[in-house]
């Protein structure tokens, strides 16, 4: 029996019995994130994803993350990240990033858009997530 994957196994097995709970996928029910039916992709490679969100009651910096993938790949690419402000009030978003070239094509996409908070626990900044929307998009190019 190799000891050092013996122990390795033990060390994430107490790790993960130390970790805070999950938290909920919508901490509230008024809190939303909704994806634009259209984004651009222009030919460097360039993606522009858009929508609204609300959310309320943070106590740590919060964010809207957004990701995309086409024809069934299970490859998602991250399109940047922007500050949300939880005020309860309705915002536009919008995340910009670029992928490797030839990797996203205009068309039919599917897009995740997530609220993600940095909430303070036990000195560590751990996410909290407060709205998941996945829809259909079109890309177009621009």
């Amino acid at each position: 029996m190799l000891l050092r994957p013996a122990l390795a196994a033990a060390a994430g097995a107490a790790l993960a019995l130390l970790a805070p709970p999950a938290q909920a996928a919508t901490a509230d029910p008024t809190e939303t994130v909704t994806v634009a039916e259209a984004g651009t992709i222009a030919a460097d490679g360039t993606v522009t994803l858009s929508g609204t969100y609300r959310c309320v009651g943070s106590t740590g910096p919060v964010f809207i993350s957004s990701a995309v993938q086409q024809d069934g790949a299970t490859v998602r690419y991250g399109i940047g990240g922007s500050r949300a402000v939880c005020d309860g009030a309705v915002h536009a978003w919008q995340n910009t990033g670029k992928v490797q070239a030839n990797a996203l094509k205009a068309g039919p996409a599917h897009v995740e858009a997530t609220i993600t908070e940095l909430e303070p626990r036990g000195g560590l900044p751990l996410p909290s997530f407060h709205a998941i929307q996945q829809q259909d998009v079109t890309l177009t190019e621009s």
